[in-house]
């Protein structure tokens, strides 16, 4: 495994741990992420519903940002479930947001499941250019995590 390889994989089960913080709620995933940025440098992290019962992990961690100024040109963000493409509560959905972010990696255990909507987070990333990178060996967490959703728990 390359250095990048072993930092990927600790920074995703840092935003897979902060998942664990996430209000359960029957008609949502728990979802952690963590923006690191082009230094390595951890600049920010949210969960779902961290603020708000709508607010979704990447929504909160690029929120906290908002008026720092900080360049995210090079960064990238550590999701445990994929971006979502589709947004019932806000405007724009999270990959909408890390594209305009300038966010240009994105690192993920597990695609999103078709239980609410049909997400195209990894297409919407790619088609931007965004690299993505999937770790399948810790979807297992995610899975486990969203036990409460029927059809995705570990």
């Amino acid at each position: 495994m390359t250095d990048q390889q072993d930092l990927d994989r600790q920074w995703l089960q840092a935003a897979i741990d902060l998942s664990r913080r996430c209000p359960v709620v029957e008609t949502a995933y728990a979802v952690g992420a963590v923006i690191v940025d082009r230094h390595g440098h951890e600049v920010s992290r949210g969960f779902s519903r961290e603020t708000d019962s709508h607010v979704h992990a990447e929504e909160s961690a690029l929120a906290k940002l908002a008026a720092t100024g900080v360049d995210l040109t090079g960064a990238t963000i550590y999701t445990s479930l994929e971006p979502c493409s589709v947004r019932k509560s806000r405007p724009h959905p999270c990959a909408v947001l890390i594209i305009t972010a300038g966010i240009t990696r994105v690192v993920l255990a597990l695609r999103e499941p078709p239980l609410f909507v049909t997400c195209h987070g990894v297409e919407l990333l790619h088609t931007a250019g965004v690299e993505v990178i999937e770790i399948p060996e810790l979807a297992d967490q995610v899975r486990t995590i969203n036990a409460h959703l029927p059809g995705i728990g570990g």
